[in-house]
């Protein structure tokens, strides 16, 4: 893959986002700032209200309990059983018999965690109930389970938030996947591509339908900005995968713009 490798491990959220010279007055401070923001605010469980382990927002025991991804088909995420040989807790790829039948556009699908408890009680939060700390603590999990990857990436690559039509925007307040979209480029140092995307027309919520009908759905329904400069690599971000549709279908908005790569982060992957 040409350019750059991207040697940076993953710092937490609320760590390091990013190099720093700790000659330069601005990145003291603002570490300084940091160091007593988790002094008086030491961090809570989401969950249960127990002190945080670490610098999560969970306690040892709910992040214990977090399903992982951890042994996935390399290009739609979905879970798989893990080989025999592998006893360990490292991320095995493989690819499942969907995808060898029909390759999907993504070159590529992460998913940090599968979508069962706890991840069905964090993510509606994040998404549907304005909370934003929880989306901090999602971001931090993504972070966590995608460094191993993203240190072999082009210091080139760019993320990019799966966009919400600007009608959805209004009643909602903010767009969740720019909120983990965020903190992942500070976190891997990675250039975040703000409003690459476009969605071209509004959609029937995709939870409401089956997969056929949330592939017509998301059909045609996202656009690159007028004038982008193209980028080789581009790993869109969002927060849920289902069927995929959604992100099949910006894929290939991107592929029609020229972008060579385009690789899915998302926070949990139905099973």
């Amino acid at each position: 893959m040409p350019g750059t490798v991207n040697q940076m491990a993953a710092a937490p959220v609320d760590g390091p986002m990013q190099e720093r010279d700790p000659a330069r007055p601005q990145d003291a401070a603002q570490g300084c700032w940091s160091r007593l923001a988790r002094a008086l605010w030491p961090p809570r469980c989401l969950l249960c209200g127990e002190p945080g382990a670490g610098r999560l927002d969970l306690c040892r025991a709910c992040a214990g309990g977090l399903p992982w991804n951890r042994s996935a088909c390399i290009s739609c995420a979905i879970p798989l059983p893990d080989p025999p040989e592998n006893g360990s807790a490292r991320r095995v790829s493989q690819t499942c018999g969907a995808c060898l039948r029909r390759a999907p556009p993504l070159t590529e699908a992460l998913a940090a965690c599968i979508y069962a408890a706890p991840m069905d009680r964090l993510l509606p939060r994040l998404k549907f109930h304005r909370d934003l700390a929880t989306g901090r603590l999602l971001a931090q999990l993504m972070a966590q389970a995608f460094a191993p990857t993203v240190r072999e990436w082009p210091s080139a690559a760019v993320l990019v938030p799966v966009p919400l039509h600007r009608a959805r925007l209004r009643e909602r307040g903010y767009d969740q996947a720019l909120e983990l979209a965020r903190p992942l480029a500070r976190t891997f140092g990675l250039r975040l591509m703000e409003g690459a995307l476009q969605r071209t027309r509004g959609t029937s919520p995709q939870s409401r339908l089956d997969a056929p009908q949330r592939r017509r759905n998301l059909d045609r329904a996202f656009a690159p900005r007028a004038g982008m400069a193209c980028p080789a690599h581009v790993a869109l971000v969002d927060d849920v995968m289902t069927t995929g549709a959604t992100l099949h279908s910006a894929t290939k908005a991107l592929r029609r713009a020229g972008v060579a790569r385009v690789d899915g982060w998302v926070c949990a992957r139905v099973p």
